[in-house]
Formats: C-alpha cells, structure tokens, sequence
C-alpha cells in the first residue's frame, strides 16, 4: 500500500506567475502549520506578521491552547483537573519532565527544591542597594539576572546536568527572592526559608512572618496560593515565555533569560492586568454604579475599558477563572471578609455572562478577574501581584528554555522586518545642509 503524498499548498506570484509548493505540517492538536523556512531562498520575499499572531516560532510538547473552547492542557492534562487533584510540584514536575511523577519521583524532586530555597547570604547586599521605594519588579528583574554571579556551577547550557541544577535552582529560589523583594519594599527583616513547609506555605510564612510572634500558615490560603501558582505555571507562546526562548537562543545563560522573562512580564498588557482588575474595581466602587460603567464600556467613543474580560486567546470561558473564581469565595470566606469589590465583580460577571454585547464579543471573565481579588484578600500590595505571576511562570519559562536547548531545529531569533524608511540618499556635509 503506498503511502499519502505530503500536504503542500501552492504559493502563486501572480506578478511573475511563479509558482512554489510549501510543505504542511500538523501537530498532535490545533491548526496546521505552513513551512515557510525556504521561502525566502525561493521568491525573495519574507511574510509580515507583526505580533506573530499567525506564525508558529517553534515546536513545543508542553502547553496546548484552544482559545475557541476554552482549553488548557500541560502536557495532556487540562488545567481544571491539575489545579482539582495536585499540587504545584507536581505540575512542576510535569512541566519539566513530561510526566506526572510517581510517590518517589514526588518526594525526591520536592526534597530538591527545598534544599535549593536558600539563597547566596551576599544578595542581602544586593537588595539594599535598591532605593527604599524601588518597585518589586525592579528589583526583581535585577536579582535574578544577577544570580548567574552567584552560582558559576550552573551556567554551562550545553551541559543536561548543570541546566537541570539551573532550573532546579531557579523554581526554588524565585519564591524566597520574591519575599525578600516584598519584605524590603515593606521595611522589614528577611525571613528564611523552611524546610518543613510546603512551596506555597513556605513562600507565604516569607512574606507574612515577623521575628517578634510566630506566624501560623492557614491551610485555605496555602490551597489558594498553591492554585494561583498552578493557574500561571505555563499559557504557551506568550510575549514573556517568547521573549525567555529569543534571550536563550543566543546562548545566553539560564538565570539572564529568566531575567529577560520578568522585564517582560512587568508590561501592564502581560502580567500587569490583575492589578489593573483591582483598580477598575476600585474606580467603579458599588455595584449600584456599574450599569454607568457598563455603558461606557460599550461607548466605542468612550477609552474606558472593562478589565479581566476577554483574552487574546481565550474565545470562551478562561478555563483557569473558574478554579480562581471557587479559591476566591473560599478564601475570602476563611478570611471572614466582606469585600465590596467581590460584590462588584460577581455583579460584573453576571452582567458579562447574560448580556447579548458581551456574549457576542465573547467577553467572559478572565483568570485576572478573580487573581487579584485573592491576593488582595491574602495582603499583598498591587505592586507585588506582577512578581506573584513571575514566581508561578518560572517553572513555564524553564521548561520551554530547556526544551529549545534541545531541540535540534532551533535557530538564534532573528525575525525580519518591513522596512519603510527612506531610500539610499548621499550624506551632506553640514553646512551645505
């Protein structure tokens, strides 16, 4: 029986009727892919695409979107039941290792991470030689960068070894650099680390515990961090995991790339909009003024913007806002908080569920939507909620760094451009100008 020709399509110049065929390519899911790496070499033309909406930058095995259903999975698994039935380490382990682990798998990778979230007692120095009132992000984006100066040992990315002690290093370290970051902006010591609590416990005992009285870690609220921290731990080919695979394609080392990850997760269109949620939340004040903001929302002459609805990807229903919505009711039902904002949004997200302008702009509520209401409830300022993202997504950003270390197709980033500047023009000496 003979085999199927390959799919190709056919690319027409309809100025020189040459004609090219261009391989395609399908994935185990979502649209396929025309290959265009030749195309170049055979018309002399590139493609445009700015955003590379519609350009598929690489292969990956880890996170599959289907923005029209409302699917999330890692590694096969949909995000409703990961965030349901684990915790963060394994999705951790998932993430980095394709696999859930087994109860042995489980233990050692956890005893690994524990054992990393201690930091260089140098970097302490490092902290208070930011401005008192330094944004957390700022400091962040410059503490993980500097690590590589810190840990020489694991630097060298052609070896598998020193990359895994790398990404090892970097999950652990990130939660106790994100403490420290939100300690110093608040005047107070640096608590350590403890190797008896879980890596949601333990990140939340460093941001909340004081030397003066012991601090005791509620159960319900480390579930709802565990989760928040499930809910961001990977979203495909987004602007900060594309800008860690760009930085890493150069070869540059693990710690810098994840830097580069963070300097572009601060951008208020990327991991800034749940702090934006709060603020929106805030301006409207009572759910007896939402029908005004309502109506300006559907102002087209009116820049005022509803946000925490629609996505760039999700068509429906974010599949991580409805565990963040579920955490959102049981945190703020421990905490014993009566929050007005949480009024204003579940009015806003009925409205956005029932009304005809929302449903056919596909406007549903978003994971933001809810996240910030949470990490208000728990004490975090709005400044930190953007380092809360970075902390999840680094173990999304090291498992794609690692997959295109190894993937024998990847190039160093180097898009093309639409030049529409001037011509070739003659210098002129400056007093004939």
């Amino acid at each position: 029986m003979s085999e199927a020709a390959p799919a190709t399509v056919t690319l027409t110049d309809d100025a020189t009727g040459q004609s090219i065929e261009l391989p395609v390519t399908g994935g185990t899911q979502g649209p396929k892919v025309i290959d265009i790496r030749k195309l170049y070499a055979q018309t002399g033309m590139f493609t445009y695409d700015p955003g590379f909406t519609s350009t598929a930058s690489c292969q990956s095995q880890i996170t599959y979107i289907d923005g029209d259903h409302g699917v999330l999975l890692h590694r096969g698994y949909p995000i409703d039941q990961l965030a349901e039935n684990s915790d963060f380490m394994e999705v951790c382990y998932l993430l980095l290792h394709g696999d859930l682990p087994n109860g042995e798998e489980k233990l050692k990778f956890e005893k690994t991470i524990t054992y990393h979230t201690m930091v260089h007692e140098q970097l302490l120095n490092f902290y208070r030689g930011f401005r008192r009132d330094a944004h957390p992000m700022a400091i962040m984006v410059g503490v993980v960068g500097a690590l590589s100066a810190f840990y020489h040992d694991s630097t060298d990315i052609a070896d598998p070894t020193q990359r895994m002690i790398a990404s090892h290093r970097l999950i652990a370290k990130m939660p106790t650099l994100a403490a420290m970051a939100y300690k110093y902006s608040m005047g107070q010591p640096f608590i350590y680390p403890r190797n008896d609590l879980t890596y949601a416990e333990n990140f939340l005992h460093m941001c909340f515990a004081v030397p003066a009285e012991p601090y005791r870690v509620s159960p319900t609220v480390a579930r709802a961090m565990d989760r928040i921290l499930i809910l961001h731990a990977d979203h495909e080919q987004n602007a900060s995991t594309s800008t860690v695979r760009l930085a890493g394609s150069s070869g540059a080392n693990p710690f810098a790339c994840i830097a580069a990850g963070i300097a572009s997760l601060w951008g208020p269109a990327h991991g800034g909009a749940n702090e934006a949620v709060l603020k929106m939340l805030a301006e409207i004040g009572h759910v007896d003024n939402i029908p005004a903001f309502v109506a300006r929302a559907k102002d087209k002459d009116d820049p005022f913007r509803l946000m925490g609805f629609g996505h760039r990807v999700y068509k429906n229903f974010d599949p991580r806002a409805k565990v963040m919505k579920q955490s959102c009711h049981e945190v703020l039902g421990e905490l014993g908080m009566q929050d007005p904002l949480l009024d204003v949004a579940m009015e806003l997200e009925r409205i956005a569920l029932e009304d005809e302008y929302f449903i056919e702009k596909k406007l549903y509520p978003n994971v933001d939507f809810y996240s910030g209401i949470i990490l208000k409830a728990m004490g975090f300022p709005t400044s930190m909620f953007t380092v809360l993202f970075a902390l999840a997504r680094t173990v999304g950003w090291v498992a794609q760094w690692n997959e295109m270390i190894e993937d024998p197709e990847q190039k160093i980033g180097r898009p093309r451009q639409l030049y529409q500047g001037s011509d070739s023009r003659d210098f002129v000496p400056v007093h004939k100008r």
